[in-house]
This record gives C-alpha cells, sequence and structure tokens, in this order.
C-alpha cells in the first residue's frame, strides 16, 4: 500500500504549487478549534461531516464503521491526489470539514490559511500517536494535524538473490548491483533523500544548497547503476518479479509483503541510516461548519478500532494500542516499531533545487 500511488507527478505539484500562490487565501477561521468536552466526545454525531482524503481513506472499510457509531450524521466524502490539489479546490470554493494533510505537502494548505489548528485535548489517542511530538505536525507553534498513517521507507531485497543481504542506503550504489537496482523516483523526495543519507548526510529534510548540489552530482555521476525509477508499488513489484532488479528502495514493509505473497523471496531492511516515512493525517478546514463532528471523526480514526483496519490495509498504523487488533498475517507490516528508526519525511527548504536535481538527473544531466 502506497498512497503515492495517487500524487500528482513532481512538475504538475510545482505547477499547482504556483497557481496557489497567485490565488492568494481561501479565508476561514484560522484559530484554534475549541474541542468539545469528553463527556460530549462520547455523545454520536450529527448533522452533515465532510471529509477530504486520499482515495484509498475514505474506502467503505474505513467510513463505514464511523457511520455506524453516529447513525444520525450524514458523511459526505471526496477526494484528491495531493494537497496541492486539495487546497486549490479549497480556495476554488470546495467545502470540507476534515482535510487529509501529509507532512511533506502541507505547505500549500497551511500558507493560505486553510487549515484550523486542533487542540490535541480533544484527541483522546494524541499521546500515543506516533510523531505526535515532532515539530512537523506544528505550524508557527500551533499544532495543525493528528498524525494517523504511515509507510515505512526502506530497502527490499530478494534474499536469494542477494544472499549476503544489505544494511544501507549506500548498497543502493554499490558497482555490484549495477542495473539491477530500482530507484523511487515518482517525485523529488524520495530519491533525493535517500541519496543523501546513502553519502552520509544525516539530515536529509534540512539540507543546504551546496549539500543538494553534492546529492544531484553523486545521483548524475552513478546514473548507470539504475535499472530504472519506479512511479508506483506495482512497478516495484513487477521488476521483482521478472528479476529484472534484486534491490529497490520503496515503501519496503508493504512491498516486501506483496512480492513474497507473488512468490518473491523479499526482504524489507531497516537501513543503519535510519530510513524515512511518509506521515499522513486529519486536520480541520478553516471553513469547517461541524466541529463537534470533526473531532469525532479525528477520534475515530486514531482509535484502535480504526488503526488496525488500516493495518489490515497495508499502512503501518500509528497508534500501537491497535496492535493486538491487527490479524497475525499484517502484523509485519503494521507494526509502528520501525518507525522509531525513521526520519519523518517534511516539505524541505530549497524544494525547488530537489525538483532540478530529479529533473536533471532523468533527463541524463
Amino acid at each position: 500500500m502506497n498512497r503515492r500511488a495517487l500524487s500528482l507527478s513532481p512538475i504538475a505539484g510545482l505547477l499547482a504549487a504556483l497557481v496557489l500562490t497567485a490565488c492568494g487565501s481561501g479565508g476561514g477561521n484560522t484559530s484554534e478549534a475549541v474541542a468539545p468536552s469528553k463527556a460530549e466526545l462520547e455523545k454520536p454525531a450529527t448533522g452533515t461531516l465532510r471529509v477530504f482524503a486520499y482515495e484509498d481513506s475514505i474506502v467503505p472499510a474505513l467510513i463505514k464503521p464511523f457511520e455506524e457509531e453516529n447513525p444520525g450524521l450524514t458523511v459526505k466524502t471526496a477526494s484528491f491526489g495531493s494537497d496541492a490539489e486539495a487546497a486549490a479546490k479549497l480556495v476554488g470554493g470546495f467545502q470540507a470539514d476534515v482535510v487529509q494533510i501529509c507532512m511533506d505537502e502541507a505547505p500549500p494548505l497551511l500558507e493560505q490559511n486553510l487549515i484550523r489548528p486542533i487542540d490535541t485535548a480533544g484527541v483522546k489517542e494524541w499521546d500515543n500517536l506516533i510523531f505526535h511530538d515532532s515539530e512537523a505536525v506544528r505550524h508557527d507553534g500551533k499544532v495543525f494535524m493528528a498524525p494517523l498513517s504511515a509507510g515505512f521507507h526502506g530497502l527490499i531485497v530478494n534474499t536469494e538473490k542477494v544472499p549476503e543481504g544489505v544494511d544501507s542506503f549506500g548498497d543502493l550504489y554499490d558497482p555490484k548491483f549495477k542495473g539491477k537496482v530500482a530507484l523511487e523516483g515518482d517525485y523529488p523526495l524520495p530519491p533525493v533523500a535517500t541519496t543523501a543519507l546513502a553519502i552520509g548526510i544525516k539530515d536529509p529534510m534540512n539540507m543546504t544548497p551546496a549539500q543538494i548540489e553534492r546529492v544531484g552530482k553523486y545521483m548524475n555521476e552513478h546514473r548507470d547503476q539504475f535499472r530504472t525509477l519506479t512511479q508506483t508499488e506495482s512497478d516495484t513489484v513487477n521488476l521483482f518479479r521478472t528479476g529484472e532488479v534484486v534491490l529497490a528502495d520503496g515503501d519496503s514493509n508493504s512491498t516486501a509483503k506483496v512480492l513474497r505473497e507473488a512468490g518473491v523471496p523479499a526482504k524489507s531492511v531497516v537501513p543503519k541510516e535510519g530510513g524515512l516515512s511518509w506521515v499522513c493525517g486529519y486536520g480541520l478546514s478553516a471553513k469547517e461548519a461541524n466541529t463537534d463532528a470533526a473531532y469525532r471523526f479525528i477520534n475515530y480514526s486514531a482509535s484502535p478500532k480504526a488503526q488496525a483496519i488500516l493495518g489490515e490495509r497495508g499502512y503501518t498504523v500509528a497508534n500501537p494500542k491497535a496492535m493486538p487488533l491487527v490479524p497475525a498475517a499484517d502484523k509485519e507490516t503494521a507494526d509502528p516499531a520501525v518507525l522509531k528508526h525513521a526520519i519523518p519525511e517534511t516539505h524541505p527548504p530549497h524544494y525547488d533545487m530537489w525538483t532540478r536535481v530529479l529533473q536533471e538527473f532523468q533527463a541524463g544531466g
């Protein structure tokens, strides 16, 4: 499972962000949304709740249990392919109460004041959520999202073809694997960040221009190392199944599981550098009109019950309390313990340089 399969291309995302800058603010209430009392949170919600999210986050398996808990509430859902697209629609007048936000895609929503800060006292499982204490869930000192789903970005290796194993992002660039490696490259962050870690840069989310240039030069010098850049998890799976690659980076727990189910002896590896993790969750639209229902939805999404459903669907859960409810077959991919080693993916400074590095790599220098 990979929410990146639904994202815009790097150039499309960049153009969307530029359009958004020209559009200006979408207006609305940007003060912190006061949470209902604990007693109120226990009552079923009523009225209408509009949820705006990635398509895979609003499937019946996830939404129906919440509707059953709140029979007097009408839940309306709509999907987008990136937070840049979501911001464009909200600026254009689309109405939503709850918006799914991913840490690395948040700027178009935040910079146009489209998101209302949340009161963490109203999120019952807040202290249990992985990454709840990260600065990446805060903007101007206020929490703008509850981190509710994640995916560990590590290494995937064919254990039959590489019996000696791998343990570092640096192995992606090992000459002995030349032509048998795939690098995730559907947008700039994964290939640039993993390469940074491979060459010893410990904080890839906060690189200086000089460090970004160094990464770009290294990628270009080793372009022939890679069989291809993958765009989706399906790309990676097909390359392993045909034997074209024996090593890749990506949403490793999920992809390795899919490969094993397809008969490929694959293993997910936590690199010694620690790995990366995309992190998504829910926040409130600045124009939300049902605060009580919105908090109840965030609480449901953070609950062990809902988190276990995410675990069954291939995600790494954000609430460890869900693990006893996750089926045995899904526990390995769902286990949030792997995220303790991960650097959360955020929108980095000098992102235009990241985009240029990937474009030059794709174009051949």
